[in-house]
């Protein structure tokens, strides 16, 4: 049998061979062998501050927080965004895509997400971009009920005691709601935008409750305002037909509402009252 040597095998043949001499400091040179730095102990101390210091490094961001993230890669499937954090998010690409199917996001863009979870089995990081922007949403809508502001919404359908409508989120139009007048038919109102204000949110139940009548009743009062400030008798005033009785008709001036008397529509007898209520121009 072959005898194997290494490098602490001496290389003589003869009586001596086959045996190994270990190697002695003296054989090299007098040193001593070094032992590697990451074989010395670790003060628990020193290794509580490293991961202080590495800890320290990352972002200090806690779960349900809308942060900042970079868009790191694009996939088939996936939008991979980096929040600083000690590890990557991934999101599904359909968070990301428009309306007519396109993906709106590409590597190195900032995007706002939502991050649900540090940690999912696999170590990445849970984010959500869709509940991000809905967060957002809530926001200002929140916002938007404590300033009074005015929101804009698409009715989406008619739903028991008035309208479902789209404003970022579901909200709500009370029936009772919708105009300073009854709407007879709420389903005509469907697809269009409205402009309303936001008299209830409940974030916690998710329930938005809007108004569109107390911003009519607002404008209202402006050009009532308005309209008392520059009425004088003998001004000619353009006015919108309201409403047609037996006994005349009631024009809105602009946040007042003045009856034009049967007697007064026409110079001559009045053989339909509609016929002569098709003009908007009144002399009062």
């Amino acid at each position: 049998m072959a005898n194997v040597e290494d490098d602490n095998t001496s290389g003589r043949s003869g009586p001596g061979a086959g045996t190994i001499d270990r190697v002695t400091p003296r054989d090299r040179g007098g040193l001593k062998p070094r032992p590697r730095e990451d074989d010395d102990p670790l003060d628990p101390a020193e290794y509580a501050q490293l991961l202080d210091v590495y800890d320290s490094s990352f972002r200090n961001i806690a779960e349900g927080e809308v942060v900042k993230g970079t868009v790191l890669k694009v996939t088939p499937s996936e939008v991979i965004v980096d929040v600083g954090y000690k590890s990557e998010g991934m999101i599904a690409l359909s968070e990301f895509l428009d309306e007519n199917g396109e993906v709106t996001v590409q590597q190195g863009d900032i995007v706002d997400v939502l991050l649900e979870r540090t940690e999912d089995r696999e170590g990445y990081v849970v984010l959500s971009r869709e509940k991000a922007e809905k967060m957002k949403i809530w926001d200002e809508v929140e916002k938007a009920y404590a300033e009074r502001k005015v929101v804009i919404g698409r009715v989406i359908e008619r739903i028991k005691g008035g309208l479902a409508v789209d404003i970022g989120v579901r909200a709500f139009l009370p029936g009772s709601q919708i105009d300073v007048r009854p709407v007879r038919n709420l389903d005509a109102l469907r697809g269009q935008e409205l402009r309303m204000r936001v008299i209830k949110v409940n974030k916690k139940r998710g329930n938005i409750v809007l108004s569109r009548k107390a911003l009519l009743e607002e404008e209202n009062a402006e050009k009532k305002k308005h309209t008392l400030e520059t009425l004088a008798e003998g001004k000619v005033l353009k006015g919108v037909v309201k409403n047609i009785t037996d006994y005349g008709a009631f024009i809105d001036l602009g946040g007042i509402d003045g009856l034009l008397h049967i007697t007064d529509m026409s110079w001559g007898r009045v053989g339909h009252r509609r016929s002569c209520s098709r003009s908007t121009t009144r002399s009062m």
